[in-house]
């Protein structure tokens, strides 16, 4: 019993110094936000108050002066194009997923497994092959540095992603419902709408968040397809270090507010996930 004990406690103290190794990146971070820069170039200080005078002028000068519209712009393009590009690759990935799990599809010698594999098997496909092919389509049409073009493009990538967890999603739906619906009239249009998609709320939402973490994080394509209108906050933030150096303070500053939109949006969904899926145990 005592050995035991002693086992827990060591497993909990390498569970407790691995988390703090985690955590202090996103910790530096947050008191280099407070800095002024003589405190970042005078070396590492980590406590407020003891090692150095924390001061707002970094979060000043971001949201309320010079630095605001730099910032604001690329954070507006962010959250359009995060949020735009997960909600169509949600819905339109619900509707193939539903297809794909309820209804014999044909393509040649090939069946609902295979076409799936097929949509699985472009997202392994890495982004900078299509970059420059891309680059060329967008400019063609006119969509090029523009928050509509990126949101095609990142609904294209991660269209596969949503598929494929959705399905999964659907495939634990007992078929009877549909049926019941099917016997009182309902369409197949209102059985997803009305049925499928209400019962599977936590695992669209689980597929939203994935969707929305790789569109808010993508840096690449990002990269090839944007000069200045629909720049978004990672490219910001990476241009940091070549149009003013390196000015700790305030790429700190940036970076928590790219992280903090997510963050909240994770923690609210989160909850509805843990209550819809709580509720339904207990029913």
């Amino acid at each position: 019993m005592r050995a035991r004990g002693v086992r827990l406690a060591l497993i909990y103290a390498a569970l407790c110094a691995w988390g703090l190794f985690a955590l202090f990146p996103l910790y530096w971070t947050v008191i280099a936000s407070f800095k002024e820069p003589l405190a970042v170039s005078q070396g590492a200080t980590f406590l407020p108050w003891v090692d150095f005078q924390p001061t707002l002028s970094a979060w000043r000068a971001i949201l309320f002066g010079i630095e605001k519209e730099t910032v604001g712009r690329p954070l507006a393009n962010s959250v359009i194009i995060g949020l735009g590009s997960t909600f169509l690759v949600v819905v339109v990935g619900a509707m193939a997923a539903y297809g794909l799990t309820r209804f014999q599809v044909r393509a040649g010698p090939l069946g609902n497994q295979d076409v799936l594999f097929w949509i699985v098997s472009q997202r392994m496909m890495p982004p900078i092959v299509t970059g420059l092919a891309l680059f060329l389509m967008l400019r063609v049409v006119g969509l090029i540095d523009t928050r509509t073009g990126m949101v095609l493009v990142y609904t294209a990538f991660n269209l596969p992603l949503a598929v494929w967890l959705m399905h999964n999603f659907f495939k634990q739906i007992p078929p009877s419902l549909e049926e019941a619906a099917l016997t009182d009239g309902a369409s197949r249009p209102q059985i997803l709408w009305r049925i499928v998609l209400p019962v599977s709320a936590p695992g669209m939402v689980a597929t939203f968040l994935f969707c929305l973490v790789f569109a808010w994080n993508e840096f690449l394509l990002a990269l090839i397809l944007t000069f200045n209108n629909a720049r978004t906050m990672p490219i910001l933030i990476a241009s940091q270090h070549t149009q003013r150096a390196i000015e700790w303070w305030s790429l700190s500053a940036m970076s928590l507010i790219t992280i903090l939109p997510v963050v909240l949006i994770a923690v609210g969904l989160q909850r509805y996930l843990v209550t819809n899926v709580l509720g339904g145990s207990g029913r």
